[in-house]
């Protein structure tokens, strides 16, 4: 599996990228993972998979809490990650250094660095006021992931998609009947009058 990333493509590049000429869907999954197995069988039944899209829709934010944040942890890793940037600029320094590479500039830049990180970090902490006092971890994942195709290909999809699996083929023909029945049914007018 590769993915390229859009980052470097200008917006019109990476919309054309992304849309397709009147896309139809050829199933909806509730894991990547199934809407990627779909289109690996079509890959191997060399359908034009360059004309596939894999959408995720229902967006939702998941938050797990690692832990408590005290001060003593933000001290630490103030102290720590201080310590680490001194080494850094501790061994550029020393290595042009022109009357040789001196060890103790180096831990000098390390300790400087180790205070000022705790210092940084505390005083950054102190602004929050207490509104986060816990550490963790985000992400945003999907809760269905719909196939699509370009119309011209929407029928053999279909079709060797129902060869792979024939129930959820099933199941999702009978879904977009459904669906396709709700949209050309005229709208209720509520109970005739009567006289």
């Amino acid at each position: 599996m590769s993915t390229q990333p859009t980052r470097g493509l200008g917006p019109a590049a990476a919309q054309q990228l992304l849309s397709l000429d009147y896309p139809m869907s050829l199933g909806v999954h509730d894991t990547y993972a199934g809407a990627q197995k779909v289109v690996d069988y079509l890959s191997d039944h060399e359908f034009p998979v360059e004309d596939l899209l894999i959408v995720g829709t229902d967006l939702k934010q998941l938050e797990r809490v690692t832990g408590r944040l005290t001060r003593g942890r933000i001290l630490l890793g103030g102290l720590l990650s201080g310590a680490w940037l001194g080494l850094l600029i501790g061994m550029i320094f020393a290595l042009f250094d022109t009357s040789g590479f001196a060890w103790t500039s180096v831990l000098m830049t390390v300790i400087f660095g180790a205070v000022f990180g705790a210092i940084w970090a505390f005083v950054g902490y102190s602004f929050t006021g207490g509104q986060r006092d816990f550490t963790s971890v985000m992400q945003v994942v999907a809760t269905k992931y719909e196939v699509l195709t370009e119309h011209k290909h929407a029928a053999r999809g279909r079709d060797l998609i129902a060869q792979m699996d024939p129930m959820a083929a099933a199941q999702a023909e009978a879904a977009r009947m459904r669906e396709a029945a709700t949209r050309q049914a005229p709208p209720s007018e509520g109970p005739a009058p009567t006289s």
